[in-house]
């Protein structure tokens, strides 16, 4: 058997590497959903700093990513296009590669979760690690154990499965990703309802206004405005330089959010829904969240300029100002989509 992809497989660039391999799997069982849907539906877009001892801080812009109490994108905005989305994990390489093989062999395109710095078709350094990365598999050729990678560019990418294994039991943090992996059942496969919208609106601005730590939503903003001016002053070279990198990746479209910290991708679903719920007001909101994210992209090229610099301190002296402005806006805005959603 010849390594290629499926039939009816089309393969187009996408923003997020969750999204947009959930994109490339509808699209191969015959449903187009955009990104932005997805990711709206999924209620995505959040807010979290998180400094775990041992690792540099981390600035992330999404929400329910399946923490305990939260169904998780994946499922949630599966279970609002009616498709039932089931994930699983495994600490055993050998169960993990036997359940992906007998999906690919019956012609079943696979999700992932992946270190990125084990996948072969990356130039990374050899320290680098994100373990919460997520792959399609759309391709297997049994004789040659090998698959057929779908990533964010448009190029597909032959892996084998040894090197498979490797970046799915990574061990490295942060979120190692423990063979995750995500099941489709396309069987009911539906539109979104105008109320379901309104929910998965409600729950994003909800998660965003009233979170239930300071290190989340609004308030999480304001405490990394609070901390990263002191970075230089707690951190040696090496951690702090690699602070600020991970600052510009998980903000700049460069590391799979679509720009703006998701907020732009984020602008783009309310545009969309506000025909689907009748609900005019989307758009105004939409657009106050796109001026979020032009700050947030603000934010980015001064970490990328502090990761460049010898003494980043001077860029990120920047930063507090533009992430207070940042948390002002959002909070209006995400206070309105309460207001509107009624949640």
């Amino acid at each position: 058997m010849a390594l290629e992809a499926f039939s009816r497989f089309r393969s187009f660039p996408t923003h997020h590497c969750v999204t947009g391999s959930m994109r490339h799997v509808y699209q191969l069982m015959g449903r187009d959903v955009s990104e932005e849907m997805l990711l709206g539906l999924g209620a995505g877009v959040g807010f979290v700093y998180w400094h775990q001892k041992g690792q540099p801080p981390f600035l992330g812009g999404r929400a329910n990513v399946g923490r305990p109490g939260e169904e998780g994108l994946e499922r949630l905005a599966g279970r609002r296009t009616g498709v039932v989305v089931t994930a699983h994990s495994t600490s055993s390489a050998r169960k993990a590669e036997a359940d992906l093989v007998v999906g690919l062999s019956a012609g079943v395109p696979a999700m992932l979760q992946v270190d990125m710095g084990l996948l072969p078709y990356f130039d990374f350094p050899a320290d680098y690690h994100f373990g919460g990365h997520v792959i399609a598999v759309v391709g297997y050729d049994p004789a040659a154990r090998t698959v057929l990678v779908c990533d964010r560019d448009t190029g597909l990418h032959p892996v084998p499965l040894e090197a498979l294994a490797a970046a799915r039991g990574s061990p490295f943090r942060p979120f190692p990703p423990r063979n995750g992996s995500w099941r489709f059942d396309f069987t009911g496969q539906r539109e979104p309802g105008p109320e379901e919208v309104r929910e998965a609106i409600g729950e994003a601005a909800t998660g965003m206004t009233r979170p239930p730590i300071s290190n989340l939503g609004v308030r999480g903003i304001r405490k990394a405005a609070s901390l990263i001016g002191k970075w230089p002053s707690v951190m040696d070279a090496e951690t702090l330089a690699a602070a600020c990198f991970n600052g510009y990746i998980t903000i700049d479209a460069t590391g799979g959010t679509g720009g703006g910290m998701f907020r732009y991708m984020y602008a783009r679903f309310l545009r969309d829904v506000a025909d689907i719920t009748g609900e005019p007001g989307y758009n105004e909101i939409g657009s106050r969240l796109h001026a979020a994210g032009e700050c947030w992209q603000q934010v980015a090229a001064l970490f990328d300029k502090a990761h460049r610099e010898a003494d980043p301190a001077g860029p990120l002296a920047e930063i507090p100002p533009l992430l207070r402005a940042v948390a002002n806006i959002e909070e209006a805005a995400w206070g309105d989509l309460v207001a509107v959603t009624g949640r």
